[in-house]
């Protein structure tokens, strides 16, 4: 065994243990009642994460493939949906609606901020046809969370849908997909739920279906009536992520042994431990409304982002960088899943010596 390496970056994230050795278990067949239990249990337990009372699709897939799930089979060509910008991955919404002949009405705004109600409502009533509102739980770029809550109680009110990103900030940022009236929420397995990439999920609501029944983009793998069909078999309609979907129920009973609320407590107390340290080595948050997901901070002036990144892995510290428009102005220290405080305390004593280094008066 080496030296522990140091894996802060918003996905993926660290694999605990015990979800590795549920893992190194031997292969099974999926067309079969052990690999169904598992299926059963899998689906039981992410109702339990996202708060639904509705079935959660599994794809093998990255986040992304559930987020172009969620345009293929509730939306048609021509449609108008109407989609929050404030960095890269509501930027991604926009073009995979684009890629589908889908009018993706923006909603631009600021990044490292969050929509305002007022916004979405003056969106909607100008686009009173639009049939989707897209939007992140968590913009994992800006390391901002979003007001979900306020704009499904808007969204709720009007013949649109409300579909939630959700892939960095479930588990770690609250949420609750039925309360909040969201009706298809996207989570992702290399975030909060501790396991490598290559599962994504989707929460369906009875007013998404409507939409689904209506929907002719073309679609086959990502079919959603395809898995609803098999969910009652606890099946599944192509060859699953056998090893992940072990390591998934096996990381979905240690967030359910934790209890779901403690699990996304936990995440604040070390999001707020994060950021009042990074503060008092004199740095700047980057986000006015920062997620408890993962943490973006500005990076000291004269500094070079890449450089300073660069240093920290020869320490074992791995952050991540900025996105786009904020490459090269922002790091981001995540703070989900596997992630521990002793982690995170190490990962900042260290950046801490590096910044010292470079001179940076802390």
């Amino acid at each position: 065994m080496g030296e522990k390496r140091y894996l802060l970056t918003p996905g993926p994230t660290p694999v605990p243990d015990e979800i590795i050795k549920a893992m190194a278990q031997p292969i099974i067949h999926h067309r079969t009642p052990q690999y169904r239990d598992i299926a059963k249990t899998v689906n039981e337990g992410l109702k339990k994460i996202f708060k639904t009372d509705n079935n959660v699709l599994t794809f093998t897939s990255s986040g992304t493939g559930a987020m172009e799930a969620s345009v293929i089979n509730t939306l048609s060509r021509g449609d108008t949906a109407i989609v929050v910008r404030g960095g890269k991955f509501g930027e991604r919404f926009t073009e995979i609606c684009t890629a589908y002949g889908v009018k993706a009405v923006p909603i631009d705004i600021e990044w490292g901020r969050g929509p305002e109600p007022q916004a979405i409502e003056e969106a909607l009533k100008k686009a009173p046809n639009a049939k989707a509102l897209f939007m992140q739980l968590c913009e994992t770029s800006t390391a901002t969370v979003y007001d979900v809550k306020s704009i499904g109680n808007i969204t709720g009110k009007t013949g649109a849908i409300l579909i939630v990103d959700a892939i960095s900030g479930l588990g770690a940022d609250e949420f609750n997909m039925d309360t909040w009236g969201v009706d298809i929420a996207i989570g992702g397995s290399q975030k909060a739920f501790m396991i490598p990439p290559g599962l994504s999920f989707t929460a369906i609501s009875k007013k998404a279906w409507n939409l689904v029944r209506q929907s002719n983009l073309p679609k086959y793998y990502y079919d959603f009536n395809k898995y609803e069909r098999l969910m009652e078999k606890s099946d599944s309609p192509w060859t699953p992520a056998i090893t992940l979907m072990i390591g998934l129920e096996k990381a979905i009973s240690m967030i359910l042994e934790e209890g779901v609320d403690k699990f996304v407590e936990r995440h604040k107390l070390d999001a707020e431990f994060v950021r009042k340290t990074v503060k008092d080595m004199g740095l700047e948050l980057f986000s006015k409304f920062p997620s408890n997901a993962v943490t973006a901070v500005k990076v000291p002036k004269d500094i070079d982002t890449s450089k300073l990144i660069k240093s920290l892995k020869s320490e074992g510290v791995t952050f991540a960088g900025g996105q786009g428009e904020l490459k090269g102005k922002i790091f981001r220290i995540a703070h989900m899943g596997g992630i521990a405080r002793k982690d995170l305390e190490h990962a900042l004593a260290k950046l801490k010596e590096v910044l010292k280094k470079e001179d940076v008066k802390l």
